[in-house]
């Protein structure tokens, strides 16, 4: 088999696909600094004459997968594959696998560390310093900057995936009180934490984040009526994806100090448009580029989650709907 990977592989794991699969043609996205269009996909697939892909951010359309129906099949290195047209993989027998939680450990230290940075008002605390704002009074600071402590706070966790459980996990013993919202979770499979409705979440919780995925059930689904149950001094944050909040209601909330302020990662728009800058200006809002996800170790996990799946699919022949995106094609006659 003919493998062409355009994420990011260290050696060893591409090293791994050549004992366990055949030749690999590395090819990754991040020389040119941005992910394939469907146009430049399309022409390196027919290039390399490819017979299977393994891929990060790039542009995997109905285009390019009609045009290349013959994959044996479809690696994202993502935690959700948003980026492929899954449908139409599953059209031709063509299994998508994925890898879950690749970024938990990234993402869960960047709640924790953001969250505290905040409370403690770190960052206008350094811009305070830099520009020489300390003076003869030799207590300006320490009453200026006086925040609050993470422990002793309820966090709430909307959506309690792979992510959410990991936080939990991590700020349980503070100790911080965990409530979480997911109708897929057993809630008896976490009795030290309490399973909440969306309102009683945002009304109770003093920090609420979300770990939401994006679907017609989720787009725009945090809004005013859930901005407005929050306590004054409460925090909102998000590192999942922005359309699952409704921003215009979000800007609203953050402009009249509703809440205490907000921790955000992700823009409707990326770059920013103006009301996305209008959000990230405000002087409550604590906002960084994307980048919760962003550490050399994602890759490593990406690599090995993937492998794993490759190996036990192409090797042993265990046919497992665990990370596959497409579970369709376990009952498909035209499963390969």
């Amino acid at each position: 088999m003919r493998v062409l990977v355009t994420a990011p592989y260290h050696e060893k794991g591409l090293f791994d696909i050549r004992q366990d699969l055949g030749e690999v043609i590395y090819r990754p996205w991040k020389v040119n600094g941005r992910a394939y269009n469907e146009d430049e996909l399309l022409a390196l697939l027919y290039e390399t004459e490819a017979e299977a892909l393994i891929t990060e951010h790039d542009h995997v359309t109905e285009k390019v997968i009609a045009a290349n129906a013959h994959l044996q099949f479809i690696g994202v290195c993502r935690g959700t594959p948003s980026n492929v047209a899954l449908a139409t993989a599953t059209k031709y027998g063509i299994p998508v696998f994925y890898t879950p939680a690749r970024n938990a450990q990234a993402v869960a230290e960047m709640f924790i560390s953001n969250v505290i940075a905040y409370m403690r008002k770190t960052l206008p605390a350094v811009n305070w310093l830099r520009d020489r704002g300390w003076n003869a009074g030799a207590h300006t600071s320490y009453l200026e900057f006086k925040g609050n402590e993470l422990a002793g706070k309820k966090i709430g966790l909307v959506g309690f995936g792979a992510i959410g459980q990991l936080i939990a996990r991590l700020v349980e013993n503070y100790p911080c009180a965990i409530a979480y919202y997911d109708p897929y979770v057993d809630a008896a499979a976490f009795p030290a934490y309490h399973q909440l409705s969306l309102e009683e979440l945002f009304a109770t919780c003093d920090i609420v984040s979300v770990h939401l995925p994006v679907s017609d059930d989720t787009k725009g689904m945090i809004d005013r009526r859930y901005f407005d149950l929050m306590k004054q001094d409460a925090i909102f944050v998000n590192t999942a994806r922005a359309v699952v909040v409704n921003r215009n209601d979000l800007y609203t909330t953050l402009a009249s100090n509703k809440i205490n302020g907000a921790i955000l990662d992700v823009f409707d728009n990326e770059p920013p448009d103006e009301l996305d800058y209008k959000i990230i200006d405000l002087p409550n809002v604590l906002p960084t580029p994307h980048i919760a996800g962003a550490t050399h170790e994602v890759e490593d996990h990406h690599v090995r989650i993937l492998n794993e799946v490759l190996v036990a699919w192409f090797v042993h022949g265990t046919h497992s709907a665990s990370r596959l995106a497409n579970k369709e094609i376990l009952s498909s006659n035209i499963q390969r």
